[in-house]
């Protein structure tokens, strides 16, 4: 379909709802119009255009959390877009990695409260890299970085096998802490050598697919 052939409403906008493309989490809601659409398209970036300001926005112009555009999607009625985004960084301007973080059913289940699925190896990921560059003295992450690889290595295997001596024992309080633990030095280690997260779940996503040459 082309940008013409997309119901915009009488406004002349259409709604975009922005998802992460590795964890399918809802970021964001804003408006395009086809001028913003067609920066997107050829920008491969998040252009929006702002009902307040009256104006195009490219996201992270300023802040730096740019939006790179994975796939954009359109609805059977052609009158609302789903853009799935590899993000640079949060999408909310509270910092947050959300603009949806509150809730109306439950607090506890709020962004305040606890992190939600991927969310949360994002947020270790991202504290991890901080730890990297700033090496605060006295963080545990810190002690790793400057110990190097074989340090780390040796923490990954540790952590495996205290995983493995929790699952024989059908201990599932210790098994849940051993595999965090596990799961915490793993991503230490893809600091270290560079491969973000987000690259070892496209793995995950590509096998999934029937047309893939791995399948689980």
């Amino acid at each position: 379909m082309k940008i013409e052939n997309l119901k915009f409403a009488a406004d002349g906008l259409i709604p975009a709802v922005v998802q992460d493309a590795s964890t399918r989490e809802v970021l964001t809601v804003a408006y395009m119009n086809k001028d913003s659409l067609a920066k997107s398209l050829e920008t491969r970036e998040t252009w929006f255009y702002s009902r307040s300001r009256q104006e195009l926005w490219h996201k992270g112009a300023t802040s730096g959390n740019t939006q790179k555009i994975v796939e954009i999607k359109y609805d059977c009625d052609g009158d609302a877009l789903v853009v799935l985004v590899d993000p640079a960084g949060p999408a909310c301007h509270t910092g947050a990695i959300s603009c949806f973080a509150e809730s109306l059913i439950s607090e506890k289940f709020t962004e305040k409260t606890v992190l939600t699925d991927f969310a949360v190896m994002l947020e270790l990921e991202k504290t991890i890299r901080e730890r990297e560059q700033d090496m605060p003295e006295g963080a545990y992450t810190t002690y790793l970085f400057e110990k190097g690889v074989d340090k780390i290595l040796k923490k990954v295997g540790e952590e495996a096998a205290e995983v493995i001596i929790a699952a024989k024992n059908r201990d599932p309080e210790e098994l849940k802490w051993e595999a965090a633990d596990l799961l915490y030095h793993l991503l230490v280690l893809l600091q270290e050598q560079k491969l973000p997260l987000k690259e070892v779940l496209g793995v995950l996503n590509k096998r999934k697919k029937p047309s893939a040459g791995e399948k689980f």
